[in-house]
């Protein structure tokens, strides 16, 4: 895939799961759950223990998932996350090296932002999508507010997105939403209910639908 296919990949998908676990095989379960509950794109975080083994197992395992990295704070970690398989790189902050890297890569990149200066300084500086980030201290109205005037910027907003406020993040204008705990309920994933991590990313995925008018 392009970086232009695997950005309109996930712009279908309109939701990211944003995956944190303490072993590779819990991950894969709950990559397939997610997957058949509608999210085929799964970020795993750069926190994740032996993270670059993870992304290269579920990359390998799952058939028709998008695999990403996220924290990802630096062009070294972006290139270890590429060689092990991540098809787009998010981070919480824009560092101008690691956008670099993902381009000579060809892979998708979302560096984060909080103001719109930042924003417009990430996406100037290459970025597929700008992860607007701490989306929970912003709200949806931020996200309208900035798409006013930069029409033309895809913006994917992480940090309390749920399955309450994503139709409204949809409505004010995100591209996609990158959700993690809204997913990855707490005793669903102690008691490893699947079945409920599958229903929680159906109804995120119907709320982006109606967001967008689907």
């Amino acid at each position: 895939m392009t970086r232009k296919s695997k950005k309109e990949y996930l712009l279908d998908s309109g939701v990211v799961g944003v995956v944190r676990t303490d072993s590779s095989e819990r991950l894969v379960k709950v990559a397939r759950a997610l997957k058949k509950g509608g999210v085929s794109c799964i970020e795993i975080a750069m926190t994740t223990p032996d993270a670059l083994s993870v992304i290269k197992e579920v990359s390998e395992r799952i058939d028709g998932v998008l695999v990403g990295a996220g924290t990802v704070l630096d062009a070294e970690t972006a290139r270890s996350a590429i060689l092990a398989g991540a098809e787009y790189l998010v981070s919480p902050t824009t560092d101008m090296d690691m956008i670099k890297m993902c381009k000579r890569y060809d892979k998708v990149v979302a560096p984060g932002a909080f103001t719109p200066t930042e924003i417009m300084t990430a996406w100037q500086a290459g970025a597929d999508f700008v992860k607007v980030f701490p989306a929970s201290r912003l709200g949806p109205k931020f996200i309208s507010d900035v798409k006013a005037p930069l029409p033309q910027i895809s913006l994917m907003p992480t940090g309390g997105v749920s399955e309450e406020n994503a139709q409204e993040f949809i409505e004010a204008g995100a591209d996609v939403l990158c959700v993690g705990s809204a997913l990855l309920d707490k005793e669903a994933m102690k008691g490893e209910n699947y079945d409920l991590i599958a229903k929680n990313a159906k109804t995120l995925v119907e709320a982006v639908k109606k967001g967008r008018g689907l």
